[in-house]
């Protein structure tokens, strides 16, 4: 984008990116005008930053984050977004985090759900994979997930617990797959 004429501003309770303005907002990025172009949206006032967050504000003004606009997992019906699928799996008392992952082509991508649990093996799997997947049925954002995988830790950034790597848990989602398949 370069203007902010050319943003859609969505109105209430629509997802979209988070964009932000302000005096601690930095003018570019240091050597990469690359992202700079893709990320800094200059107007009359100066300039927006798109965080690359999606998120919706709701009628009280309250803005709700989603997820990374790169996890979203792109599906022939839409979007799915992170945040907002993973927070009804993590209610399950023997899940400790979950991650949303895309298996296949964008735009035509299969969601799967991986799950890390309190204990390292579960007592169940079939039973556990049972209620999850009543989870999702149970739930309009989530009801199109069918392939569920546990994954024994999650990888994460070592400076802080709570960025997972999606994009390695979808390549092991996708290579697990292929390997059923291929069977």
């Amino acid at each position: 984008m370069s203007s902010w004429n050319e943003a859609e501003v969505l109105p209430k309770g629509s997802i979209g990116e988070i964009v932000v303005k302000g005096p601690v907002v930095t003018q570019a990025y240091d050597h990469n005008e690359q992202e700079t172009r893709m990320a800094k949206i200059p107007d009359q006032d100066g300039l927006w930053h798109c965080m690359g967050d999606m998120g919706y504000q709701d009628e009280q003004g309250r803005l709700w984050f989603c997820g990374r606009k790169a996890h979203r997992v792109l599906t022939e019906k839409g979007p799915m977004y992170t945040i907002c699928c993973e927070a009804i799996f993590n209610e399950h008392p023997e899940v400790f985090r979950s991650a949303l992952v895309g298996l296949g082509e964008p735009g035509k991508q299969q969601p799967a759900l991986t799950v890390e649990l309190y204990a390292k093996k579960p007592k169940d799997e079939k039973r556990l994979c049972a209620e999850l997947q009543q989870l999702a049925r149970a739930n309009p954002l989530t009801s199109s997930i069918e392939t569920f995988m546990i994954f024994a830790v999650f990888p994460v950034d070592i400076r802080h617990n709570a960025k997972i790597f999606r994009e390695k848990l979808a390549v092991w989602a996708q290579q697990r797959m292929e390997c059923r398949q291929g069977l």
